[in-house]
């Protein structure tokens, strides 16, 4: 059985997830937070831009 990096449980399977631009292998459960997480600062980002009138991106 393999053990998740991030929440230390067996799993059956680890899923390759892109964070901040490093893959890592971790449970589905850990995967879908991390995407969630990911969603939500772009979301934030954007609009931080947007409120000071930024036009280009990082």
């Amino acid at each position: 059985m393999a053990t998740c990096k991030e929440c230390e449980n067996e799993v059956d399977k680890l899923v390759a997830v892109k964070v901040s631009g490093k893959a890592k292998k971790m449970c589905e459960d850990c995967a879908d937070r991390a995407r969630e997480e990911a969603e939500i600062a772009e979301e934030s980002e954007s609009v931080v831009q947007n409120m000071m009138g930024f036009k280009g991106r990082r």
